[in-house]
């Protein structure tokens, strides 16, 4: 099966975000340079975002509470998150969950607990 088609089949939910581990250097494609000792404390990891949930849902205003006869819309707003797709995220491992998906790992992390994302174009 190949990786984007079982990839598409995962939901990920509200302010959290699917993170593929990159390997292990001290700096980013960039040159970005990360904390000297960062990995003996292993506090810090970055990895490519794979996916990301719908962002941070807001409340529905309370029109017709007092009207329950009419039909209600569920129609559910979010607030969108910063990670994209593609993005390289340094996050705290802490807040994250650590997966295995077809022999592959992966982070679920939540929004809050992304430090930095690196982004090749910016809107």
């Amino acid at each position: 099966m190949e990786k984007t088609n079982w990839l598409e089949k995962l939901i990920v939910v509200g302010d959290r975000v699917l993170i593929q581990p990159k390997s292990e250097s001290s700096k980013t494609t960039s040159g970005l340079y990360l904390p000297p000792g960062y990995k003996e404390k292993e506090e810090v990891q970055s990895g490519y975002v794979v996916k990301t949930g719908p962002g941070y849902p807001i409340p529905l205003p309370s029109d017709g509470a007092d009207e329950p006869w009419k039909p209600k819309e569920e129609q559910i707003n979010y607030i969108p998150l910063q990670a994209q797709p593609g993005d390289l995220a340094i996050f705290l491992k802490k807040g994250a969950v650590e997966i295995h998906y077809h022999n592959q790992k992966y982070y679920i992390v939540p929004q809050h607990s992304i430090l930095l994302l690196e982004r090749d174009e910016l809107d």
